[in-house]
C-alpha cells in the first residue's frame, strides 16, 4: 500500500474524512456566487453540506448544466490561480473545460494516481510505456504524474505508431504499459506481423488499461499473449473526477473482475438507482455519481457520470486489508449508451462479451450499427472481422454470433463478417454504436 494510514481505515474512518471534506467544500463553494445560486435552486446553501444529510439533498450536476455556463463553468478559483485546463472529449457535444490549480495538478492528482498504480502492482523504477493521449485530454497527463510520483522511467509515446511501438516494447524492455486495451491487442498483432513474440520478446509485467471496459474473456485472451506473470488492470475515472482516479483492479480483485474505489478519501462515489437516486444495495446496479471534495479549481458536486456499475456483493471484503473503500464490478455501460431494441435493453458490453467468446474473430475490431425505420430502431447489425490466421468461414462466425446473442439477450440481429483490417481501430476510447441513415 502507498498510503496505509488511509487505505486501512474502516468505513467509519472513511466516512469521517468525507464529512470533513464536505464541510470544507461547502465553505469554499459558499464564497462563489455561481455555487450559491446553484444550491438556492434546491433551497439550500453550500454550507449545508456540513450537515449529515447535506450531500443527499444537494442538487445534482450533469453536462447540460455545465454547457449552460460556457466557457469556464463553475470555476471556483480566480483564473490567475489556474495553472492548466483539461477538457472532456466532446464526443457528445461541445467539450467542457475544467481548471486545475497548482495543488490540483502537483499535489492531489499525483497523490491519487500513485495510490492506484501501486495497488495495481506498479513498482518504483519500472520503465513505463505511457500510451494515453495528450493535449487537453487528462489521460496522458495523469499517468505521467503518477509514474513520476513512483520514480518510474517514463516513455511518453502516446497512441499511434503501432509497428514502431511493438519493436520498442521489445527493445526498451518496458515493465508497465498504460493505454487502451484495444490498442494493446492491436500492438500484439503488430508485433506478430514483424516476427516478434510478445510472450517471449516483451518484458511487460502489468498493463493499466482504460478508455473502455472490456470483458473478462477479452482480458484473459490478452493476458495469454503476454509474458508469464503478466496481469492487466482496468483503471476508471472521468475528466470531471479529475482524471482516471476513481478505481482500479488489483491482484486481489482481478479474479472477480472487480475494481477497488481507492480514492474515497478525496472523491465521494455514490452508486445510485438512476430512476430513484437512492443508494443501491450490495450486488445491485446503479449509476456512479461523484463529488470531488478536495479539488480546488473546478470541483463537481453529485456529478452524474451516466456510467452504470454493479456494487460488489462483498464491497468491503478484500484480502488486501483495505476495509473502508468499496469494490465495484467493471463498467457495464452508460445509461445514455443503452440500446432499447424490440423492447429489450442491450448494452454494448454484452455484445462484446459474445464476440470475445467466438473463435476466429478479431477481438479489438467490431461495431454495432442501428438502422432506423421512421422513429424507431428497425434493425441492429453487429459487424466483426474474421482473423486471417484462423481462416474460419464467415458463415460459421455469423451463425455463432447470432445464436449466442439470441440465447443471451433474446433478440435476433443481423451480423456482418468482414476481412481483417476493414473496421476502424481505436487508439483511445472506442465508439461502438453508430446510427445509420433513417429509412422511411
Amino acid at each position: 500500500m502507498k498510503h496505509p494510514e488511509i487505505e486501512r481505515l474502516d468505513r467509519d474512518g472513511i466516512l469521517k474524512l468525507q464529512q470533513d471534506g464536505l464541510t470544507d467544500m461547502g465553505r469554499r463553494l459558499g464564497e462563489c456566487e455561481i455555487w450559491r445560486t446553484h444550491f438556492a435552486q434546491a433551497g439550500m446553501r453550500p454550507e449545508d453540506l456540513a450537515t449529515p444529510d447535506g450531500l443527499a439533498n444537494a442538487p445534482m450536476m450533469e453536462k447540460s448544466l455545465l454547457r449552460d455556463h460556457y466557457p469556464f463553468p463553475f470555476l471556483t478559483t480566480p483564473m490567475e490561480q489556474v495553472e492548466r485546463f483539461v477538457a472532456t472529449s466532446g464526443t457528445t457535444g461541445l467539450p467542457v473545460m475544467f481548471g486545475m490549480t497548482h495543488q490540483d495538478l502537483h499535489s492531489l492528482l499525483p497523490y491519487q494516481m500513485e495510490r492506484l498504480l501501486t495497488a495495481a502492482g506498479v513498482k518504483q523504477g519500472y520503465r513505463a510505456y505511457q500510451g494515453y493521449g495528450y493535449g487537453l485530454w487528462i489521460g496522458g497527463l495523469a499517468l505521467d504524474l503518477g509514474f513520476s510520483a513512483l520514480n518510474c522511467t517514463n516513455f511518453p509515446i502516446g497512441p499511434g505508431r503501432g509497428e514502431l511501438a511493438a519493436r520498442w516494447l521489445r527493445d526498451h524492455h518496458y515493465d508497465v504499459a498504460s493505454m487502451s486495451p484495444l490498442w494493446l491487442m492491436t500492438l500484439v498483432q503488430a508485433a506478430r506481423q514483424q516476427g516478434i513474440n510478445p510472450k517471449t520478446d516483451w518484458q511487460l509485467k502489468v498493463a493499466i488499461l482504460g478508455g473502455q471496459s472490456v470483458s473478462a474473456e477479452f482480458r484473459a485472451q490478452l493476458e495469454a499473449e503476454m509474458p508469464e506473470g503478466f496481469m492487466s488492470h482496468n483503471i476508471y475515472g472521468t475528466t470531471e473526477a479529475g482524471g482516471p482516479v476513481l478505481a482500479i483492479s488489483t491482484p486481489y480483485t482481478h479474479a472477480d473482475d472487480e475494481l477497488h474505489l481507492l480514492n474515497e478519501d478525496t472523491i465521494i462515489t455514490e452508486i445510485l438507482d438512476p430512476n430513484t437516486f437512492k443508494p443501491v444495495s450490495e450486488g445491485e446496479v446503479g449509476e456512479i455519481v461523484i463529488t470531488t471534495i478536495r479539488k480546488q479549481a473546478s470541483p463537481v458536486l453529485r456529478w452524474r457520470t451516466r456510467d452504470l456499475v454493479r456494487l460488489s456483493k462483498n464491497p468491503y471484503d478484500c484480502p488486501s486489508g483495505r476495509r473502508g473503500m468499496r469494490k465495484i464490478g467493471r463498467i457495464i455501460g452508460r445509461s445514455d449508451d443503452m440500446i432499447k431494441f424490440k423492447g429489450v435493453i442491450v448494452f454494448p458490453s454484452q455484445v462484446e462479451d459474445v464476440i470475445a467468446g467466438v473463435s476466429g474473430v478479431v477481438k479489438e475490431a467490431w461495431q454495432i450499427y442501428l438502422d432506423k425505420e421512421a422513429s424507431t430502431i428497425g434493425t441492429m447489425t453487429v459487424a466483426v472481422e474474421a482473423t486471417l490466421v484462423d481462416q474460419r468461414p464467415a458463415d460459421h462466425i455469423i451463425a455463432d454470433i447470432k445464436r449466442e446473442i439470441n440465447a443471451r439477450l433474446g433478440i435476433t440481429i443481423h451480423v456482418e463478417c468482414h476481412n481483417e483490417g476493414t473496421l476502424p481501430r481505436y487508439e483511445a476510447k472506442a465508439t461502438r454504436v453508430l446510427h445509420r441513415s433513417e429509412k422511411s
